[in-house]
């Protein structure tokens, strides 16, 4: 069934899984003020929630494509700068003398501006990455090989994210050692969910397609990622 002619906003879960993508992105940038240790890893602590948005990446290609997940992409490149905005105002503002913790208010949030930037560009190279391989895998292997698609977009688009996030996060901050540390874990952990995670995709793909009655095909998708026109083409 073709359904070039439907509006994105008129899928039943689109606006659902752009709203969980979005949440994902936000609450990543604000977990990765503090940098953990889990076992062998250490990385920043977004790193825990924000393999998530990968997967939500590769599930809207596969469904909506390309276009779909280029709006997504650039809802929640608008909303982390309306964040950024938004925190640094906030922390800029006197406090009222009844609130004891300003300072720790300040000190917490005076690195946000700065990963929301490392951030924002990692989180756009790596994603429009990601979902432009998938796309072209997708076209390539005529549907077929889910797992092919969804692990080998993301072990190049996460690799991407993780070099560009933690050198412009972290360079300056921490030690050499550990900024590239981080990179490495953060690379081998993202990758790894997103293996972990194969099974739970191939569902939810399978729900989304039979639910929305959608299955696109990027053949003749332009991919340039600063169109917001869908001109997907679905089999």
């Amino acid at each position: 069934m073709k359904n070039s002619e439907r509006k994105l906003e008129n899928y039943k879960w689109f606006p659902i899984i752009t709203g969980l993508f979005v949440a994902v992105l936000l609450i990543s940038n604000i977990a990765s003020t503090k940098i953990i240790n889990i076992g062998p890893f250490v990385f920043d602590g977004g790193t825990l929630l924000f393999p998530l948005s990968y997967i939500f990446g590769d599930i809207l290609t596969e469904v909506y494509g390309y276009s779909g997940s280029r709006k997504v992409i650039w809802t929640g490149f608008i909303s982390a700068i309306l964040m950024a905005i938004t925190l640094a105002i906030v922390a800029a503002i006197p406090p009222n003398e009844s609130w004891q913790w300003n300072d720790a208010f300040k000190a917490l949030f005076s690195l946000v501006p700065r990963i929301v930037l490392a951030s924002l560009i990692a989180y756009w190279a790596g994603e429009f990455t990601n979902s432009y391989i998938l796309a072209k895998m997708k076209v390539f292997t005529k549907g077929k090989w889910l797992w092919t698609r969804t692990i080998g977009s993301t072990l190049v688009g996460e690799l991407v994210d993780s070099v560009l996030f933690v050198s412009i996060a972290f360079i300056g901050i921490l030690n050499p050692g550990i900024v590239l540390t981080i990179i490495i874990s953060n690379y081998l952990f993202k990758t790894g969910v997103e293996v972990i995670m194969t099974p739970l995709t191939y569902r939810v793909v399978s729900f989304l397609k039979k639910e929305e009655k959608e299955d696109a095909f990027d053949d003749k998708t332009n991919f340039n990622p600063f169109l917001i026109e869908n001109e997907s083409k679905t089999k």
